[in-house]
């Protein structure tokens, strides 16, 4: 057996050279027309995989990175979705750093770049992060971060996302202490607190603002003032909301 592969080595490497051969022509086809505009269906599929990683490559030495994305995506090259998602945060792209993580599927990455992004202030990303593992201690921390820098809409999301009633209540209450009475409108909604939002219509109720009030009544599914309202100001069509639902 020894000998008969000794004796096909000749052949062997001769085959190993036209496989190369074949791929130095098709990689730059490949880079030439794309990846969505090459049918790859004749070749097995570890010959496509080696195609695409090698044409991913070629992507990322002519800078085209998106399309080593897709590449190594299609390939499942995690390794290299990873070494993509470094070089983002080399160059301070963390949002499309959190995107080649999440393909690669590095839990890991995920949570130190979600904590840097926490570190650095940068909210957005670092909820994103957070989401992507769902890290909740983590997103509590995001969402606390959110509300004491006046971030309501974020912290808002957060608390939502996490299902944390008392934290939508506390953001409620910033925003009507704030004046931002739409934002407390939405946080009492997702906090499903009928009695705040009945409380928040009949503040919009006594400033005239009669479309806010109806509003917040029928989210709280207060069928006595909604009829109320709608018996007494008939048509609300022509009103004007008052700047704040």
């Amino acid at each position: 057996m020894t000998r008969d592969i000794r004796d096909n080595i000749p052949e062997i490497l001769e085959e190993h050279q036209k496989e190369e051969s074949s791929f130095k022509k098709i990689v730059p086809a490949l880079i030439k027309k794309g990846i969505d505009n090459v049918n790859l269906s004749m070749f097995t599929p570890e010959m496509r995989n080696e195609l695409l990683n090698a044409a991913g490559d070629e992507f990322i030495k002519k800078g085209m990175t998106m399309d080593a994305i897709k590449a190594f995506t299609i390939t499942g090259n995690k390794a290299k979705l990873v070494e993509i998602g470094d070089n983002y945060v080399t160059v301070g792209l963390v949002t499309n750093a959190i995107d080649a993580y999440r393909l690669a599927e590095d839990s890991s990455k995920l949570a130190r770049i979600g904590q840097k992004c926490l570190d650095d202030g940068l909210v957005v990303d670092a909820m994103r992060a957070f989401r992507l593992i769902n890290d909740q201690d983590k997103l509590r921390e995001v969402g606390e971060s959110c509300l004491k820098k006046d971030k309501i809409d974020f912290a808002i999301e957060v608390f939502s996302f996490l299902d944390n009633k008392s934290k939508l209540i506390e953001t409620g209450e910033k925003c009507l202490r704030d004046n931002m009475l739409a934002y407390a409108a939405k946080a009492f909604e997702l906090a499903n607190d009928g009695g705040r939002l009945s409380k928040l219509g009949d503040m919009f109720l006594k400033s005239g603002l009669i479309k806010s009030a109806l509003k917040c009544y029928e989210l709280a599914k207060n069928e006595m003032m909604v009829s109320f309202i709608k018996e007494n100001f008939g048509d609300l069509s022509h009103i004007k909301p008052g700047g704040y639902m």
